[in-house]
């Protein structure tokens, strides 16, 4: 245990009045990253330190954490007023927004999306199991029509070596196929940044987005947010989606042409989309998602909520056990990275 002499100076960076660190890092789990390194109690943003602690803080710090809420700090205010930093530490997932000046200076960044990919993961595999049973068709708040609605049974192909769609193969959509690999289901992958034998070796039936929407009962969209990708899901491929297919997107909504996928629903009403995301969020009151009975909208709630967000917080209070004990860390990210990441 380092003593107060020996310990290391850590940071908290981001908005002041918005960062989610306090939430993410609760008091005890701030107590035990207390026990490792002198950490100060202040958020600190970009626009300068308020006080002489502050100041002092931000000159000698090693170690900074953040979480959602993160400020862009650009090189300049990194190099003049942290010019001792050697780590971050992202209480949260993407890092793209941020982290790009802090890998130019050679500042070692380390995110939690491999945690906060649990939650979409376990929502997204619990909606596919769902959606194969055909339950959000067959489904009812009134029994009598439940029951009426039995005969669909017969056309909905359960969960036992049934092909699901899975777009993107990150994080997010490997842990899918894990969660998925027990029930027996034939998972068929599109992930245009990840080699084929890297998709079969996670337990994945390379495919191309055509074949996917064409075979697959299920599809599930877990695509990074990049340029190349968006507005990639287009009618093209809903048309292709069988009379009973369920799309799910939990990724982004900016990687579906709306007006394409709300003409798929239209024209064929067997079809149901199961929306997470959409963009925007939430969908306006003349968006062509409007007036459809075959869509099932949550709101933006397959990542961390409630409890689940300090899973997040335990996850860089971990990497810096990592950091200090010498040990490699889980989730660092490398300047190349950031080209593939969502």
């Amino acid at each position: 245990m380092e003593t107060g002499e020996t310990k290391k100076r850590a940071v908290l960076l981001g908005h002041p009045e918005t960062s989610h660190l306090r939430n993410v890092m609760d008091p005890p789990l701030m107590e035990r990253v207390a026990r490792r390194v002198a950490l100060h109690p202040a958020i600190l943003g970009p626009d300068g330190p308020a006080t002489t602690e502050d100041r002092e803080a931000a000159a000698s710090a090693e170690i900074a954490f953040s979480s959602w809420g993160m400020a862009a700090f650009p090189d300049a205010i990194l190099a003049s007023r942290f010019p001792r930093l050697r780590i971050l530490f992202h209480a949260a997932g993407t890092v793209q927004a941020f982290a790009a000046p802090f890998l130019d200076r050679g500042v070692r960044v380390s995110s939690a999306a491999s945690a906060n990919a649990v939650p979409v993961a376990q929502f997204a595999a619990a909606m596919i199991l769902l959606a194969n049973k055909d339950i959000f068709r067959i489904g009812s708040g009134d029994p009598a029509v439940a029951w009426a609605r039995r005969n669909r049974v017969d056309a909905c192909p359960g969960n036992y070596r049934t092909p699901v769609g899975i777009l993107g193969f990150g994080a997010i959509g490997s842990r899918v196929v894990d969660l998925l690999a027990p029930m027996g289901l034939d998972p068929w992958v599109y992930d245009p940044f990840m080699s084929p034998d890297a998709i079969r070796r996670r337990g994945g039936r390379p495919a191309t987005l055509e074949a996917v929407f064409s075979g697959c009962r299920t599809i599930s969209c877990h695509l990074a947010d990049k340029p190349e990708t968006r507005g990639m899901l287009d009618y093209a491929l809903f048309s292709r989606m069988g009379s009973s297919a369920a799309f799910l997107n939990t990724g982004r909504g900016a990687q579906v042409r709306e007006d394409d996928l709300a003409r798929a629903l239209r024209e064929e009403p067997g079809r149901f989309a199961i929306l997470d995301v959409t963009c925007p969020e939430p969908p306006t009151r003349d968006h062509p998602f409007r007036g459809l009975d075959n869509i099932l909208f949550t709101p933006h709630i397959a990542g961390s909520t409630g409890r689940e967000i300090l899973r997040l917080g335990e996850f860089a209070a971990d990497e810096l056990d990592r950091y200090l004990d010498g040990q490699p860390l889980l989730g660092e990210v490398r300047q190349e990275d950031l080209s593939r990441m969502a």
